[in-house]
């Protein structure tokens, strides 16, 4: 087992070798949230695309935010080692060991059981630190305040929702305490869910990035609610797949709540609605859609070619009848 240990950090120290890094000022956030069954790590920098090297996230596994001169292979390492049933703190500890410039790097990763791990190091350019909790672990480097982290931790702790509204609210936080000291351009949001199906494209709940932006965080927050609305909508298409109509239904009124700006979240339940007997009940929706775009009164008469609306020459008449003069 030690030599099996001993093989697989040479192996780590050759690819830390070969792996470029780059600077990037940063604060983060890793968190497992049990309650919710997430995991998930969020970030926000002065720094073009940050969330391609800073952000990773495994369902069953954990997750890892490695910033500051970046070092991106601690995502995937940190991963393997914690999927290999490593701890966060094991996996962090025998990753430090086998980089050349650990002093240089900022590391935290959370795995699957709770366990965080943080490290922080000392040639990390002011203001630097980290703070760990329950389950959760903020860091910030090249900060304007050294109070970033602790307001990160703070509104972690204080904000109710899933976990990407807690992750996001502690981004927010940091930026209201001045972070990074030359601004802001990138952000970057992934959370997965805590038990692994083997389908990871299923397992991700959020993969949210904005790569080069004057606000950043306030982008983020009008994706999360989109992200929330789709959620919710695919939600719905599982269920009309499964013809458990009442329960997609309620999902595409969520969608509709949720997102009420966008008009394909009308379109579809109302389409649910027209095929399974709610005509009468699709009509304000169809006439709300048609309004904003006529391109979905074409759209509709589409459907009953591919079989996704009943193929009804009357009920079309009728449904269109909602749509303005052109």
């Amino acid at each position: 087992m030690i030599k099996k240990w001993i093989s697989t950090v040479t192996v780590f120290v050759c690819l830390f070798c070969l792996s470029p890094f780059f600077l990037s000022a940063t604060y983060s956030i890793v968190a497992y949230d049990k309650e919710n069954g997430q995991i998930g790590v969020a970030v926000q920098s002065h720094w073009f695309s940050v969330g391609s090297s800073v952000t990773w996230a495994e369902s069953g596994v954990g997750a890892v935010a490695t910033q500051s001169f970046v070092e991106p292979s601690y995502g995937p390492l940190g991963l393997a080692l914690m999927r290999s049933g490593k701890t966060a703190q094991q996996a962090l500890a025998g990753l430090l060991t086998a980089d050349p410039t650990p002093d240089v790097r900022q590391v935290a990763m959370v795995d699957i059981k709770g366990n965080v791990a943080a490290h922080t190091g000392k040639l990390c350019i002011d203001a630097a630190g980290n703070i760990t909790g329950n389950g959760y672990s903020c860091q910030a480097n090249m900060m304007e305040k050294n109070t970033v982290w602790k307001a990160m931790a703070h509104a972690y702790e204080n904000t109710k929702g899933e976990l990407v509204d807690r992750l996001l609210a502690a981004l927010e936080a940091a930026e209201a305490e001045g972070g990074d000291i030359r601004g802001r351009q990138s952000a970057a949001i992934l959370v997965v869910k805590a038990t692994s199906s083997g389908a990871p494209w299923k397992d991700r709940i959020y993969d949210l990035r904005i790569e080069d932006h004057p606000t950043p965080l306030v982008e983020m927050r009008r994706l999360v609610t989109a992200a929330k609305a789709y959620n919710h909508m695919n939600a719905g298409d599982g269920y009309l797949t499964d013809n458990n109509v009442k329960a997609a239904l309620e999902e595409y009124t969520a969608a509709m709540n949720i997102y009420p700006g966008n008009p394909e979240m009308f379109f579809w339940p109302a389409v649910t609605m027209a095929s399974t007997g709610k005509v009468e009940e699709s009509l304000p929706l169809f006439k709300k859609v048609f309004q904003q775009d006529l391109r979905w009164a074409e759209l509709l008469k589409r459907l009953p070619k591919v079989n996704q609306f009943p193929n009804d020459e009357a009920l079309l008449k009728k449904i269109l009848s909602a749509a303005p003069e052109k």
